[in-house]
């Protein structure tokens, strides 16, 4: 680890003001840390932002929820409205990590944590994201975990964020805080594909402070449940996942929320599946139907063509599942 500065920031504004000179936030630590550990990341000033009264989930009109940016991942799965209103987000955080660090991460970390591919964290491994320029090392590598979607000639690497899928597949919006002022983007902006630029992750500016996620209110009833696929069941990242959210009524599918994650660049939303849904009746044959769509686009690699019949599966299955509480 190279050497550092800490400040701590007893405001947002301070926080904001600090950031604006080149600090790097810092909160619950779970993933900048390990990446200051193993050297992949070097920032010469860290800025603690956790006394920040940024920790409130409040329920707002409609039913959304917004849910504050230092929000554990602990706490936040276990409050009474995200359990209530969305099982989805309560579902995907609790199928995340280990217990230890959901009890320190927080939401606007999570949604920021980078890369868990192997060649990004070796800093002796060509890697496009760490370093622009230099080759993408996976795309010839060993490639069985990354992703299928979204992908470029210069990056290939899966988003690990399990909670960032639920919020993509409900249209989620990121409140932010910056030297000009205030801003929302919307969770489909926030994180980019790779395209030529993979070191640039987020749509966020220079200095800005994420201060809440917000989920819009969505038509009742809505049943929603995260379905995770992976290696082993505890502390794995997902092969293939997928959120999903049903607003059924008089037997009709109204309204359809899908994304998968450990497929894409980015959770990737499917709306392809999402219209196959709307307006039919559910039925067995209904969700295999739509599912078929869901691996459409897909660039499989040498290790890791068994996830687009993987993925089709996990759609189908956790559309079943909600459809079938609904």
């Amino acid at each position: 680890m190279y050497p550092f500065s800490l400040t701590t920031a007893p405001t947002t504004r301070a926080a904001v003001d600090a950031g604006r000179r080149g600090g790097r936030y810092i909160a619950g630590g779970t993933t900048l840390v390990d990446l200051m550990c193993e050297t992949v990341e070097r920032p010469d000033t860290l800025v603690d932002i956790s006394r920040l009264p940024l920790r409130e989930v409040t329920v707002t009109g409609g039913g959304g929820l917004r849910i504050g940016a230092l929000v554990t991942m602990t706490e936040a799965a276990a409050h009474r409205k995200v359990r209530t209103l969305y099982p989805v987000v309560s579902q995907a955080l609790e199928l995340s990590a280990s217990a230890q660090l959901r009890n320190m991460a927080t939401i606007g970390g999570n949604i920021m944590q980078r890369t868990r591919c192997a060649y990004f964290r070796d800093v002796s491994a060509a890697c496009n994201k760490r370093q622009p320029g230099s080759g993408c090392a996976a795309r010839e590598g060993y490639n069985r975990t990354h992703a299928i979607l979204g992908t470029s000639e210069n990056c290939v690497a899966t988003h690990p964020s399990d909670v960032s899928v639920a919020l993509a597949a409900l249209e989620a919006r990121v409140h932010l805080l910056g030297p000009d002022g205030q801003r929302t983007v919307p969770f489909a902006d926030f994180l980019l594909q790779p395209g030529r630029t993979p070191d640039r992750e987020q749509a966020i500016h220079p200095g800005e402070l994420i201060t809440a996620v917000e989920i819009p209110a969505h038509p009742r009833p809505l049943k929603s449940g995260y379905l995770k696929v992976r290696d082993r069941e505890s502390y794995e990242f997902a092969l293939t996942s997928a959120a999903v959210a049903l607003h059924i009524h008089g037997g009709v599918i109204r309204e359809a929320k899908v994304a998968a994650g450990g497929v894409g660049t980015v959770p990737w939303k499917l709306p392809t599946v999402e219209q196959a849904l709307v307006g039919k009746r559910p039925s067995d044959r209904l969700w295999a139907w739509a599912a078929e769509s869901a691996a459409d686009g897909a660039r499989p690699l040498t290790h890791n063509r068994f996830k687009a019949e993987l993925l089709k599966r996990t759609v189908e299955r956790q559309l079943r599942i909600v459809g079938e509480t609904a």
